[in-house]
């Protein structure tokens, strides 16, 4: 009877993570360069002393999806989006090298190119951008940044960072939003990679499959429930049964 208990709490318990991580990707179904977060259920013997007799019931989260979200034209030109598998390389507020896909780009008042939501973004040096005061800035498709001050010349102040993960060291998503390689080292400047200006990327989440997904899980949830329910009075029903044979 505690095998069944067991069971079904440990799959009641990986049902409401799960829930929570779908929940997580319909929230952010509208925010840009937004990659929607995997999970899956799985399987693991409870290994203790005497026999493995208890399975426990886990969701592991399995990564993100990689798919591109869909190009949102702007016309803005501080907005750009990565081409291909290329990533924005910006500083974390730990001051580590991150990366994101989200690229409305604003200036600072003290000129620091950044992120909408304050994070400074990265040259192909590594380090932070700063940018001629009084300057009208634009991008190039190669990264570039170029400033025009008055009847001055365009010229090339800098170049974005813009970087390739490989199969041998993938992103992973942090608990900040931002992705880090696995190997924790900082990847190398991609001088190949190309993005397109005035646009945004959306989020990959596909609001759709996602609602579907939560109404399943919650059924799943309902099931786990009625399981522990039954389990219950199974057991209430044994009890009796002992009483009145004693």
């Amino acid at each position: 009877m505690d095998r069944m208990i067991y069971t079904a709490m440990t799959g009641a318990n990986a049902a409401a993570h799960r829930q929570s991580v779908l929940s997580h990707n319909l929230a952010n179904v509208s925010t840009n360069g937004f990659r929607a977060e995997l999970s899956t259920y799985r399987a693991v013997p409870l290994r203790g002393d005497g026999a493995t007799t208890r399975v426990l019931a886990l969701e592991a989260t399995a990564g993100h999806r990689n798919a591109p979200g869909p190009a949102l034209r702007t016309g803005r030109d501080l907005d750009a989006m990565p081409q291909g598998n290329n990533w924005f390389a910006v500083q974390g507020l730990d001051g580590t090298e991150a990366y994101t896909r989200s690229g409305g780009f604003e200036i600072s008042a003290t000129g620091i190119l950044q992120t909408a939501n304050g994070l400074a973004v990265l040259s192909d040096g590594g380090t932070p951008i700063q940018l001629p005061q009084d300057s009208v800035i634009s991008l190039g498709f190669d990264g570039t940044i170029s400033a025009k001050t008055g009847n001055q010349p365009s010229n090339v102040v800098g170049r974005l960072k813009l970087a390739t993960p490989t199969p041998d060291d993938p992103l992973k998503r942090g608990a900040d939003g931002l992705f880090r390689p696995a190997s924790g080292n900082p990847l190398p400047n991609d001088g190949n990679a190309r993005m397109l200006i005035g646009v945004l990327e959306g989020s990959n989440v596909n609001a759709v499959e996602t609602m579907v997904g939560m109404i399943q899980t919650a059924r799943q949830f309902e099931q786990q429930m009625r399981l522990l329910q039954t389990a219950e009075s199974n057991d209430r029903s044994a009890g009796q049964l002992l009483s009145l044979q004693g």
